[in-house]
């Protein structure tokens, strides 16, 4: 699964969340993290776990929608 990076990022930004942060909030790696905003893909569980700790649906950082 790709994340829509531009929109990731502007999701962080909006929660004034650094990269650290978002990987601390998810409780998934800083590596992983910063693998997916470079636009990486990941794992549905992964994005998951990322579009929870922003407060967002999936559907809003995902590629597509």
């Amino acid at each position: 699964m790709r994340i829509n990076r531009v929109r990731l990022i502007a999701k962080m930004a909006e929660n004034e969340m650094s990269t650290n942060a978002l990987a601390e909030k998810s409780g998934l790696s800083r590596c992983t993290v910063s693998a997916v905003r470079s636009g990486k893909a990941c794992s549905t569980g992964t994005a998951l776990k990322i579009a929870s700790a922003l407060g967002v649906q999936l559907k809003e950082i995902t590629k597509g929608t």
